[in-house]
């Protein structure tokens, strides 16, 4: 049974940080498109980072401040929050897609398996 659980998500300061985690389950993440999308109240989905066979593509307002990482070994996806922002407040989630993808992997459709979502609250 495939299943991606997320975890570390939570209430931080304005400029502080924090790392998301996500731990795959009934498949690899080698070799797939994988990222993490976001969702604030009232507004639309939007994907923030991603990882595909061609690099890591980051969306511009997190760029310089989020990382995307992989631990193959762990099968598990990693998104670090550093400087973080009022406005970076929504529900994360990680995503998963069908197969290997080259170029930017922004879109939602890419994906196919997506987690149950993490809370990031950044608020003083």
């Amino acid at each position: 049974q495939v299943q991606l659980v997320e975890s570390g998500g939570g209430l931080v300061q304005p400029g502080g940080s924090l790392r998301l985690s996500c731990a795959a389950s009934g498949f690899t993440l080698n070799d797939l498109v994988i990222g993490w999308f976001r969702q604030a109240p009232g507004k639309e989905r939007e994907g923030v980072s991603c990882l595909s066979s061609t690099g890591t593509y980051y969306v511009g307002t997190v760029k310089g401040r989020f990382t995307i990482s992989r631990d193959n070994a762990k099968n598990t996806l990693y998104l670090q929050m550093n400087s973080l922002k009022p406005e970076d407040t929504a529900v994360y989630y990680c995503v998963v897609g069908r197969g290997r993808h080259y170029g930017p992997c922004l879109d939602s459709y890419l994906y196919n398996s997506w987690g149950q979502g993490t809370q990031v609250t950044v608020s003083a």
